[in-house]
């Protein structure tokens, strides 16, 4: 397999200090996976003039690791016809050369953090085979979980004056913010959430949160905050490593917008480097919106506001309807930690769920099945409930559907839509097509939203009238109407802040 690599990350991986973290990451697991790493004559021609003269010298050394691309393949006409439509200038006509090279099959990927040329991937109908650092990371994850030793361990909340401030993690934002070191030291009795790689003790992720009050001075803020309960997030930073860890981070923001009961999410960002722009996307699709300057910085805010549409829920997450439809969802106790790791019983023991898979991080997540109707629509309320009978089996989680797809073309396209976000490896989702050709499977994608801080068991949901028995256990989607639903949130204790109406 040769995987063809866009200019920036060579240049990133050829430099003689530190610049992207992400990049090393890949290139152990390109290694790994056993990719022939392949660099393209544009590339070599571009990175000739790069100024820095030490990263062309070492990358002259260093020339013989890649495999080169002399010779351009001609142009095809389906990607001249989609360069001349979005292309702007020489160095978009480069990259879809670049492309152009996937499209002929010369290569077998391209590896790019570029918006312009995954826009045009998905163009060409080549989406599948052009990835960003994250997503190849995901993609070899799930091809090859016998290589996944790379563990990470659960997010832990720490003083500043216990993490390591010599890190080279925190190299550029000590680069970005004059001041970085005084202003960490001062933080020293404050907390902050972070991940490490337990292999080497490295950082992965470092969030720190603040609440300000509505007479907090935002003079330099551009145009003028209005007077609100806010929750700042001060500093947030993810290394790229496949294991969506930036997704596990927003739901700590969320959560901790909830607690605090705050009206507004606000972040201060530039956007000067790949992970500060992955960043922002990843801001963007949960709701943030940019709202202006504060000086050199970009500021996005995030509505907090309890409101709910079905049609953009991530960007009203958590909250959700009480009015929806609400169903009860059997999961095996095999899968139910693997799905839904924050809803760990006591039970089990929490370092079996070390978070070393994508699926254990996300909010976004799939379930798999073949119940007959009835099945919930976009927008609804699921409740799962761990099986394990009369006294084991309890409810634990409530999620929010996002989306229900039946139809797929093939054996493919099923297993790239679960891949990243179910409990089920790559071979198992192939059995699960194929067990029976006359009933396919159909998936739910939901969004977790909540885990019941008290767990009521089968015993309980029949004393109160949710289940008609031990035969009433479900067994596909059991529909339950809303009197039942608000019954469970009393017995389970529920914090229902994040449900409207």
């Amino acid at each position: 397999m040769k995987a063809l690599l866009d200019t920036n990350i060579i240049i990133h991986r050829e430099a003689s200090k530190v610049v992207n973290q992400d990049v090393g990451i890949l290139y152990r697991w390109l290694e790994r996976a056993k990719y022939t790493k392949c660099v393209h004559s544009l590339s070599v021609a571009e990175i000739e003039k790069y100024q820095n003269r030490q990263v062309v010298n070492t990358f002259h050394v260093k020339l013989d690791s890649y495999e080169q691309i002399e010779i351009p393949s001609p142009l095809q006409v389906e990607v001249e016809a989609v360069s001349d439509k979005i292309d702007v200038n020489q160095n978009d006509r480069n990259d879809t050369m670049l492309l152009n090279e996937v499209f002929v099959g010369r290569v077998d990927i391209l590896i790019t953090e570029d918006r312009k040329i995954h826009k045009k991937a998905v163009e060409l109908g080549l989406e599948d085979k052009v990835f960003t650092i994250d997503s190849f990371l995901e993609k070899t994850f799930a091809e090859h979980p016998e290589l996944v030793n790379y563990k990470v361990l659960n997010v832990q909340k720490l003083k500043f004056g216990r993490i390591n401030l010599n890190d080279v993690f925190f190299d550029n934002l000590k680069e970005d913010y004059v001041g970085f070191d005084k202003w960490f030291i001062k933080k020293f009795d404050e907390e902050a959430y972070i991940t490490v790689n337990s292999n080497n003790g490295f950082l992965l992720s470092f969030l720190y949160l603040k609440v300000e009050g509505k007479d907090e001075n935002y003079a330099d803020i551009a145009p003028a905050f209005m007077p609100k309960k806010r929750l700042k997030i001060g500093t947030f930073k993810v290394i790229n490593n496949g294991f969506r860890l930036g997704e596990r981070f927003m739901k700590i923001i969320f959560d901790n917008a909830l607690k605090n009961s705050v009206e507004e999410i606000y972040v201060t960002i530039f956007d000067k480097r790949d992970e500060q722009k992955r960043l922002i996307d990843l801001l963007e699709q949960w709701g943030f919106v940019l709202w202006g300057k504060k000086n050199n910085e970009l500021v996005y805010i995030r509505d907090f506001s309890r409101k709910t549409d079905e049609n953009n829920l991530k960007q009203c997450y958590p909250f959700i309807s009480r009015s929806k439809d609400c169903y009860i969802v059997p999961i095996y106790p095999d899968y139910h930690t693997e799905l839904l790791p924050d809803s760990i019983l006591n039970t089990e023991a929490s370092k079996e769920f070390i978070e070393d898979f994508p699926h254990r991080n996300c909010i976004n997540k799939v379930y798999v099945s073949r119940a007959l109707t009835p099945h919930p629509q976009k927008g609804d309320i699921l409740i799962f409930y761990r099986t394990g009978g009369y006294y084991k089996s309890v409810v634990s989680t409530i999620g929010v559907v996002q989306e229900i797809r039946y139809n797929f073309k093939d054996e493919e396209d099923f297993v790239l839509y679960c891949r990243k976000s179910s409990v089920f490896p790559e071979n198992q989702l192939r059995d699960m097509w194929r067990y029976s050709p006359q009933n396919r499977p159909f998936v739910v994608k939901f969004l977790y939203v909540y885990s019941f801080p008290h767990r009521i068991n089968m015993k309980e949901l029949i004393d109160l009238h949710i289940l008609n028995g031990v035969n009433d256990a479900p067994r596909g989607f059991k529909h339950i109407i809303k009197e039942q639903f608000n019954k469970i949130l009393k017995a389970t204790k529920s914090d229902e802040s994040f449900i409207v109406d």
